[in-house]
């Protein structure tokens, strides 16, 4: 485990968040870390196109009460992205990369955070290996069908037909598609709470060659997520882990529907729709940061 070169700390009301560099699987899995070790730990998971950069203010707002780690999954952010040619990009993959990643660590316990991309690695670790997981917090990523909105129609047709949809699918990867994920169903008291290095910088990362292609691939391989639905619920049922839920209402990627799904297997789990889109963290961090700290000191301190 090293520290990039020339990558320092930074200092945020007496908070640290330090850049590290891991190898899995012959791998560079880069990742951020806030707070103190011997603190619970949250893990947090990212969605696409972004990478660990959106938790870059919440680490700083909880890292006084809490560990945290946020890694970038391979194909993502500052990790490494080998082309598909010599890569198995499939959801299965990286949670196997994401199980490497944390045993290396010694994760032994933790909150996970999951978010688009990163609810089907988060929970399939958690319904696998529940003793590791105190808690669950939940934004816009689905666990049922009812979340999945319109945004969706072109990428399931993609996934029965590649070839007669890729190029709907393609315009997914444009700079204002980018920039629509983080502005819309931000009410406009909130516009200004937007930071444009957010997209820029997950515009930038996802045009880098080669790239398109790997998104394309997990555009595709997404299908196969809906069949682990079955066993996430049960997870739920069984062994009825905490869960704070906290989900823009105006997301137009994981709709509401879905925040409220999961309330039929974790009855006990805590809802929270925020007046916000699919990038809540960038408008409602200060909310989410005190809904978590109070939640996981309540539920699984």
């Amino acid at each position: 485990m090293t520290t990039i070169e020339g990558a320092g700390a930074f200092t945020t009301s007496g908070t640290l968040t330090h850049t590290h560099t891991t190898q899995v699987d012959e791998h560079t899995v880069f990742y951020r870390e806030a707070g103190d070790p011997s603190k619970p730990t949250i893990l947090l998971l990212h969605g696409f196109p972004t990478s660990s950069h959106m938790f870059r203010r919440l680490m700083r707002d909880l890292a006084g009460d809490f560990h945290l780690v946020a890694p970038d999954m391979i194909g993502f952010g500052f990790s490494d992205a080998p082309q598909v040619q010599g890569f198995e990009y499939s959801f299965k993959h990286l949670t196997e990369i994401t199980v490497k990643f944390i045993d290396q660590l010694k994760l032994d316990k933790f909150a996970v955070y999951i978010m688009d991309y990163g609810a089907p690695i988060g929970l399939s670790i958690a319904s696998t290996q529940p003793e590791r997981v105190s808690a669950l917090l939940v934004q816009s990523g689905n666990a049922y069908l009812e979340g999945f909105t319109p945004f969706w129609d072109i990428l399931f047709a993609h996934a029965k037909d590649r070839p007669a949809n890729e190029a709907g699918v393609r315009k997914y990867f444009l700079p204002e598609r980018t920039k629509w994920q983080y502005t819309f169903g931000v009410p406009e008291d909130r516009l200004n709470r937007l930071s444009p290095e957010t997209w820029t910088l997950d515009q930038t990362l996802m045009e880098r060659p080669g790239n398109t292609e790997i998104q394309l691939q997990l555009f595709w391989d997404y299908q196969f997520n809906l069949d682990l639905y079955p066993g996430f619920q049960e997870y739920f049922r069984t062994h009825l882990p905490p869960t704070l839920i906290t989900w823009g209402k105006n997301d137009p990627i994981f709709g509401a529907e879905g925040a409220k799904a999961y309330l039929r297997d974790l009855p006990d789990a805590e809802l929270h729709l925020l007046d916000g889109g699919h990038f809540a963290l960038e408008t409602h961090g200060d909310e989410i940061a005190d809904l978590i700290r109070d939640f996981l000191t309540r539920k699984a301190g």
